[in-house]
């Protein structure tokens, strides 16, 4: 169990996912998935680049 989901996995969830939400309902929660993925990318991009800030204005102040 590495934490990766296979062909098999992918298609069972989807399935799943189908007869629960229905067709109309899939692609709204698909953008959904996408757009908060996408937010907590940028999110995490953002702290990232704050830290590579910070740890250049210490290093300048050490020098």
């Amino acid at each position: 169990m590495g934490g990766r989901f296979g062909i098999s996995e992918l298609v069972l969830i989807l399935a799943i996912a189908l007869v629960i939400f229905g067709p109309s309902k899939l692609p709204s929660i698909g953008r959904s998935i996408g757009e908060a993925i996408g937010e907590f990318k940028s999110h995490a991009n953002k702290i990232t680049d704050e830290m590579k800030l910070d740890d250049q204005d210490e290093k300048k102040k050490e020098s």
